[in-house]
């Protein structure tokens, strides 16, 4: 017991640490999130905004994750080997059918991406879920006197002649679920590089039923319920929301256990040698960075690198909206003709208004000397150069973001076909690193997604999710060794 709890101090000061040096970045993601929603609407804000932040992310996350990639599986040094030409087919098959079938990949992908572009960090999370149910099969018990003729028992009379049920448990099927892991859930030891990262945890919010379920019954019903997943003011005000409770789940490289730990209770609930056995460990990617320093890993979101002008954009949009509602006809006009306040309010095409003792209306010089209008002609001009300002804000935006104009489909008609194009090239140039991250974000989860398939999945399963049994005859032959092949090397001798 002294173990443990010393244990659990440990890990409490690196969860400590964790949230201390990370907090000013959580406080600023939270800011450029709220930015992005334009939650400022909801508090009465009386001035106008431009949200370039929604333009940019809505232009930008199509360009670096439009679709889901596909499998593509192959010896990792590309030998003429048959049998594990098969093995790769097959596995290549499996995971074609966990993504084809489960939508978690594609909402983790997602949600991950859209972290990155708010706060500058995605996470997703991979796990190996099997589903067992119990199967109850009848087994003749020994009667009292010792002697069983199977022929004597009639089928009516079974539970009269020692007939038991036995319970026997069945995996009905297993998958590899992917699951989106929150900003505010992730955490690791706070280190310079990831390269340095010992251990990483995520926060789990579980029910009772849940909690009994993963713990027993036992340590599931002490476990208080005293959390949500959102305890940000934001959310305050949801008071149907059930409280839950809050565990780490852990995974420390250094001695390859996976510990689950309650604050509430101050223990470690649970400690699990290597569960997954996976190449490097950990269950989750490296994850979707923004922009990263050699200082440490607190990411700077992209919206930081362009707040002054976006903050521009916000006093210039509140200009022009000033300056939109000033321009309007108002003037002032001779008391002594009121049928002149009717002019712009009754007057219509061919339509004229009388005038009472027109004379003397004509030897004040008629319309001229009677009505006195504002000039707008400033207000329009003025207009005029704030929109001017305005483009050049954005301009600039667009040339910290590497957004070209071709990216954002406007183009110059006079423009040449070579000047679209290399303003084009170098969109894609500022883009590639966004892409390349995210293409090796995605590929990472595939390997961890085949490597638990090939380690834990069951045989039955790798065949039926495979569709081995349509493979041609030739390579039918190959399936039985196909499986012990995958089944030794865990996927780390094939290519993703």
């Amino acid at each position: 017991m002294a173990e443990s709890k010393h244990s659990y101090e440990k890990w409490y000061k690196i969860i400590g640490s964790y949230e201390k040096s990370f907090k000013r970045w959580e406080g600023r993601a939270d800011k450029i999130l709220k930015r992005y929603r334009d939650d400022s609407r909801t508090q009465n804000n009386p001035n106008a905004r431009f949200n370039i932040l929604y333009s940019n992310v809505q232009t930008v996350t199509p360009a670096i994750f439009a679709r889901l990639p596909r499998p593509d599986v192959s010896r990792r040094f590309r030998d003429n080997d048959p049998v594990g030409r098969v093995a790769s087919m097959m596995l290549e098959r499996a995971l074609d059918y966990e993504l084809e079938h489960y939508t978690d990949y594609k909402s983790a992908m997602s949600s991950a991406v859209f972290d990155r572009m708010i706060g500058g960090r995605g996470t997703a999370w991979v796990r190996y879920e099997p589903h067992i149910v119990a199967e109850q099969t009848p087994t003749l018990g020994m009667p009292e006197d010792g002697v069983q003729v199977t022929e004597d028992i009639d089928e009516a009379d079974e539970s009269q002649h020692g007939l038991e049920v036995e319970s026997q448990e069945r995996i009905e099927y297993e998958c590899a679920p992917v699951d989106y892991v929150h900003w505010r859930d992730f955490g690791h030891t706070v280190a310079r590089t990831w390269e340095e990262v010992t251990a990483v945890w995520r926060k789990v919010y579980m029910n009772r039923d849940a909690l009994v379920e993963r713990f027993g019954e036992e340590l599931g019903y002490q476990i208080p319920l005293d959390t949500t997943p959102q305890d940000s003011k934001t959310y305050a005000h949801q008071q149907d929301m059930n409280s839950q409770a809050l565990i780490y789940e852990i995974w420390d490289k250094e001695t390859g256990m996976a510990l689950w730990v309650s604050k509430s209770m101050g223990k470690i609930l649970d400690e699990r040698d290597d569960p997954l056995q996976l190449e490097n460990f950990w269950p989750c990617p490296k994850p979707l960075y923004a922009n990263l320093t050699t200082e440490n890993l607190e990411p700077i979101p992209d919206f930081v690198m362009y707040q002054d002008q976006a903050k521009e954009l916000d006093t210039l949009a509140d200009r022009i909206d000033g300056l939109i509602n000033a321009l309007k006809v108002r003037g002032v006009y001779d008391a002594s003709a009121p049928e002149l306040a009717r002019l712009f309010s009754e007057g219509e095409n061919n339509s004229l208004i009388p005038v009472k003792n027109w004379m003397a209306f004509a030897e004040k010089q008629g319309m001229k000397g009677a009505i006195d209008l504002v000039d707008i002609a400033p207000i329009a001009q003025a207009l005029t150069y704030a929109y001017q300002a305005m483009d050049q804000v954005k301009s600039r935006i667009y040339e910290i973001m590497g957004i070209a104009d071709i990216q954002r489909g406007q183009t110059d008609p006079n423009e040449t076909l070579g000047a679209q194009i290399i303003k084009s090239n170098n969109a894609s140039g500022r883009l590639k690193n966004m892409q390349h991250a995210v293409v090796d974000f995605a590929t990472t989860l595939l390997c961890i997604k085949a490597q638990i398939i090939c380690n834990h999945f069951t045989e039955e399963t790798i065949l039926k999710i495979s569709g081995a049994d349509q493979l041609s005859e030739q390579d039918k032959m190959l399936v039985p060794q196909a499986l012990e092949l995958l089944k030794n090397e865990s996927a780390k001798n094939f290519r993703i």
